[in-house]
């Protein structure tokens, strides 16, 4: 057996009294972490939910994200993390698709009512069952149930449930470059064996537990596998940081010694900002074993100066939710390779590929599309079996990005094969915001592309040919699409357009939009 639980379990046998977890005054140790899980796997078992099941979460990083995460996996059932700043509807879509038999949501803050976007999700849904919230008190005056009181009502689940190899542990949305998202399935072995090989790369020992600070989404897989995982399977410690704030960044690293530190560009480069030149990092600087960044690429002029300012080097590295999310690294200790997202980690393969799925000839110059195969693919994508089948054969996954491969082996993204925008970090799905902003009475036409931005690597671009004599302004069409999507996702940029670049078969030119100088001015 391979279950993703035996994580945690092995680690509180090892040591249940290490800390586990650090969450502002908060603490819990591994004997702590276990016992909480096993309260919400017993809640969850008296739902009605049972093995195969999926159960949604929402939830920032905080310490019910691990609490629950582990509690629905040791009553057999699958984890679907939803992103915190979904809206209702985008919520309903995903409960709906995934056929999500309990959906459980932080509170959140007055800034970010997760749980009142949640509830009206939910109500929305068409086969969601239960609902509870969690980090809060009983609300009567609404069909909410806390979490926690239910928790108090029951005794832990004693054994967890015992799955098999192919059994599913999370699912992941993601659109991958088109369409609506699609829920990625991956397995406890996919989950066990990629965290495995992350710890080998970066040197983990449980004799020398990490300090890791939870700056990724956990929702996301970077967070969930290098971060969480990562710092369960071998007895370290998980520093919580709800939202990402450059300043209490280097507050937290400070206190608490952090060692571990993973990140998007974006993240390195409001470190730095943030340090400055007079700020005194140097208990920081100490402390930090391992830098590691994923979700775009790294500008070299980043890598010099968080080397110059904090004595270490940034691995970059490379993966997607369908692969667990990691495929290839730099490794600790060796000389990187600035602008390479490394070789492939440990039990996994890597090659170029054509469009016919044949392989590109061996030549550093030669572009290919990266095609990925080993114990991180996932299973499938839920539902979607002609989807799986077109982005999987014979083991291999297409991850849609080309790159070039030099002569020792080091892989370098080239540029996306479709449109996918990432903005801090986050996937933004052009054509699902193009949807949303055609229903906009003003809309005659809209294509939506990624522009270049120093801190976010893409910001979201809106193009729009309007209705003749309908009278809108370009802020006016930002704030409307605000209220409809999430906060990573609506356009910050909106230029009207009297037509469109097309090609001879009517389809919008996005690479001639994006040379065009228009967007800025």
């Amino acid at each position: 057996m391979t279950s993703l639980v035996k994580i945690l379990e092995e680690s509180v046998e090892a040591h249940p009294d290490r800390l586990a977890v650090i969450d502002d005054g908060r603490t819990l140790t591994y004997r702590e972490l276990d016992a909480r899980a096993r309260e919400v796997a017993q809640v969850l078992r008296s739902t009605g939910v049972v093995e195969g099941d999926r159960v949604a979460f929402s939830c920032p990083n905080v310490a019910e994200f691990p609490i629950v995460y582990f509690g629905i996996l040791m009553v057999g059932a699958a984890v679907v993390p939803l992103n915190v700043l979904l809206r209702d509807h985008e919520i309903t879509y995903h409960l709906d698709d995934s056929s999500t038999k309990v959906y459980i949501a932080h509170v959140g803050t007055p800034a970010l009512p997760i749980g009142e976007v949640a509830a009206a999700g939910f109500a929305a849904s068409a086969s969601c069952e239960h609902f509870f919230t969690v980090g809060g008190q009983e609300d009567s005056s609404t069909s909410r149930s806390s979490l926690e009181n239910a928790m108090k009502q029951v005794d832990g689940l004693t054994h967890s449930v015992p799955v098999d190899d192919d059994a599913v542990a999370v699912v992941l949305y993601t659109s991958g470059t088109t369409g609506r998202p699609k829920g990625a399935e991956l397995r406890h072995s996919n989950m066990r064996a990629n965290v495995a090989s992350v710890c080998e790369v970066f040197d983990c020992n449980t004799a020398r537990p990490d300090v890791y600070l939870a700056a990724l989404p956990l929702y996301h897989c970077y967070g969930q596998t290098v971060v969480q995982n990562g710092a369960l399977s071998f007895g370290g410690t998980i520093v919580m940081l709800p939202r990402f704030d450059a300043e209490e960044a280097l507050r937290l690293m400070e206190q608490h010694a952090v060692t571990f530190f993973s990140g998007v560009p974006t993240m390195y480069w409001s470190l730095l900002e943030a340090a400055g030149q007079d700020r005194d990092v140097t208990r920081v600087a100490r402390s930090l074993r391992v830098a590691n960044c994923g979700g775009a690429a790294l500008p070299v002029e980043m890598h010099r100066r968080f080397l110059d300012r904090f004595g270490v080097t940034i691995l970059e590295g490379y993966g997607l939710s369908e692969t667990s999310p990691v495929a290839s690294f730099n490794r600790l200790g060796d000389e990187p390779r600035v602008g390479s997202i490394g070789i492939p980690i440990p039990g996994v393969d890597m090659k170029l590929v054509n469009d016919d799925w044949s392989e590109v000839p061996d030549d550093p110059e030669v572009i290919g599309e990266i095609a990925i195969r080993g114990p991180n693919v996932m299973k499938g994508y839920l539902g979607r079996p002609e989807a799986t089948d077109e982005a999987i054969r014979d083991g291999w996954f297409r991850s849609g990005d080309l790159a070039r491969k030099d002569e020792d082996g080091f892989y370098y993204i080239v540029d996306r094969s479709k449109d996918l925008i990432i903005r801090g970090g986050y996937n933004v799905y052009p054509r699902e915001i193009e949807e949303v902003l055609m229903e906009h009475p003003a809309v005659s036409l809209v294509a939506v592309i990624g522009y270049p931005h120093e801190a976010l690597g893409e910001e979201v671009a809106a193009v729009v040919v309007k209705v003749d004599g309908f009278a809108i302004s370009e802020d006016e069409l930002i704030a409307w699409a605000k209220q409809r999507l999430a906060a990573y996702k609506y356009p910050r940029i909106v230029r009207f357009v009297d037509d469109m670049p097309l090609t001879s078969t009517g389809k919008i030119l996005k690479r001639e939009l994006k040379q065009t100088s228009f967007v800025t001015s």
